[in-house]
């Protein structure tokens, strides 16, 4: 049945379609996920999610369990609800879209699991150019939010990103170094508080670049596995040092899951008896400016 014969809802999508949902699940533990994420995943006929995520949610019981997941991918949960659990890569993301359009078309509905926020370095982009591609206007899309590492990552060492600030991945893979380049001198020229994404690349030099417009003194934490506590590849861990010598603590910067926010001009370190926080101040200095 073409979409045209197909019965429609009032906005124009054939009544028998099914949803796809593009969920983010923050650093992918259950404190840190949404009630909405959580709702859509364990109510989707179909989950598609990596090994890592697959794994976080069936710890945290949002998918059924291995020992409930036969040999083809389908978990069942106790008041017999049947999933389909599909293993996502990052070589199979193209692939992965067309099915997912697929199994909306059949009347499923989808939940294409992304870590952090789906539209922050995530999937939803991908999702929208396929379905562009595949002439998929028929299949109803919504993205469901999630925690991204530079709010995770701000939380744990204090609050720096209480005034104008901005993200820049590291990642050369889509964009050449010199339109990253570009960006870093920019976002530092302007007194952003920056955030360094995918700090497994180019993290040295994306900090020297950064010190050429920037005092050595400014303060940069190192945060790794933001909200995965012990979960993560690495073990969730923050350390502050400053912009002059960041580069010298390598060993802290432990791979995709680490990030780097760079403190600006007024980015001040403030301290109890227990640990050493950043606080970049809104706007005022003092208390009585607020």
């Amino acid at each position: 049945m073409s979409v045209e014969d197909a019965a429609t809802s009032g906005d124009g999508t054939p009544d028998d379609h099914g949803t796809l949902y593009v969920v983010g699940i923050g650093p992918g533990l259950p404190d840190h996920m949404t009630k909405r994420a959580k709702e859509v995943i364990e109510s989707s006929e179909v989950v598609i999610a990596s090994s890592l995520y697959q794994e976080f949610l069936r710890d945290d019981g949002t998918i059924p369990s291995e020992e409930r997941t036969d040999e083809d991918g389908i978990a069942t949960r106790e008041d017999g609800f049947e999933q389909e659990i599909v293993r996502s890569t990052m070589g199979r993301q193209i692939e992965l879209a067309r099915a997912a359009f697929d199994y909306v078309r059949e009347g499923k509905d989808v939940a294409h699991v992304s870590g952090g926020d789906p539209s922050v370095y995530g999937k939803s982009d991908l999702i929208f150019k396929m379905a562009d591609e595949e002439d998929a206007t028929d299949v109803p899309i919504e993205i469901v939010p999630g925690m991204t590492a530079a709010l995770g990552g701000a939380a744990n060492v204090g609050a720096p990103l209480c005034n104008d600030f901005c993200t820049i991945s590291l990642s050369d893979k889509w964009r050449g170094w010199d339109e990253i380049e570009e960006k870093l001198r920019a976002a530092a020229i302007s007194d952003f508080v920056i955030v360094l994404y995918n700090c497994w690349r180019n993290y040295e030099k994306a900090v020297e670049i950064v010190r050429e417009e920037r005092t050595d003194d400014a303060r940069v934490a190192i945060v790794n596995d933001a909200g995965r506590a012990d979960a993560g590849r690495n073990g969730e861990s923050q350390f502050i040092t400053t912009l002059g010598e960041a580069a010298d603590h390598d060993d802290k910067v432990s791979g995709m899951g680490t990030s780097l926010i760079i403190g600006n001009h007024e980015t001040e370190t403030w301290s109890n008896d227990d640990r050493t926080y950043l606080v970049t101040p809104r706007g005022g200095r003092d208390v009585d400016d607020f």
